[in-house]
């Protein structure tokens, strides 16, 4: 009498189970290599406000880099508390757009430009910018109009603004005598920076403190990254379930647009 013999899988199987195998193996490389770009490299974002209009619109898709400042915890997604500080730090400089986790619940997303460094004193008088007790220089731009809604529509004034340092950047204005137009003077503490929109009359910035919903002093830690490019742009009212929209609400005159 013959026995039976275990002849093991058939080929078929042995070889889905193979091509299983490597589809899963290339899906979690990809996936390995993809958060190691994002966590040392770059990170893509989405400016989902005004604030730091003209410079960055609603929409824009911009790319920041990781590197530019070391890493902290919040280099890594959800910013777990594995560590701080910042490893291979670097300071931000006056004039840097960053984006920073909002310290009052640090997972929060923002983006400013850097006005205030460590020691620096800053202070809103009639619309106009002083760090250290020294007027910051601008010069008046052509004004644009604004649907501001309802019907109204209004003039925008438009500076372009130069720091002792040489850099130059836009901002604008409603005039000056609205709500952060006059303050009194922030002293940046150590480790600390003092952030402000470039849209000066539209920005939830430093200029207002936590206890008020605002910003405050932004800590080192805080920092994400430096926002480099406008890779892409579309008008807030493109809709991804809309496809007619990427082409009719695209901005390609912000495309690959450099920062400054």
């Amino acid at each position: 009498m013959s026995e039976n013999v275990e002849s093991g899988p058939a080929p078929e199987k042995m070889s889905a189970a193979r091509e299983l195998w490597e589809v899963v193996k290339t899906i979690v490389y990809a996936l390995a290599i993809a958060l190691v770009l994002r966590v040392i490299f770059f990170q893509p974002f989405t400016i989902p406000s005004a604030s730091m209009e003209p410079n960055l619109y609603e929409g824009d898709y911009i790319i920041v880099s990781k590197f530019t400042y070391g890493w902290s915890r919040h280099s890594i997604p959800f910013s777990p508390p594995i560590f701080h500080g910042r490893i291979f730090e670097h300071p931000a400089h006056r004039g840097d757009i960053v984006v920073f986790k909002l310290p009052r619940d640090g997972h929060t997303d923002y983006v400013k430009r850097v006005i205030g460094v460590a020691g620096d004193r800053v202070q809103m008088k009639d619309g106009l910018l002083y760090v250290n007790d020294k007027l910051i220089q601008r010069e008046p731009l052509s004004p644009v109009r604004e649907d501001i809604g309802f019907g109204v529509v209004r003039d925008v004034a438009r500076f372009e603004e130069k720091l002792d340092s040489g850099k130059t950047y836009t901002t604008q204005d409603f005039g000056p005598d609205n709500p952060l137009d006059n303050t009194g003077v922030y002293v940046v503490p150590e480790g600390y920076y003092f952030m402000m929109g470039d849209n000066r009359d539209n920005s939830l910035d430093s200029r207002v403190p936590p206890a008020d919903d605002g910003v405050g002093y932004v800590p080192a830690e805080n920092l994400v990254g430096k926002a480099q490019i406008i890779l892409l742009s579309w008008k807030p009212q493109a809709s991804i379930f809309k496809p007619w929209t990427w082409v009719l609400d695209a901005r390609p005159s912000r495309f690959f647009k450099i920062l400054h």
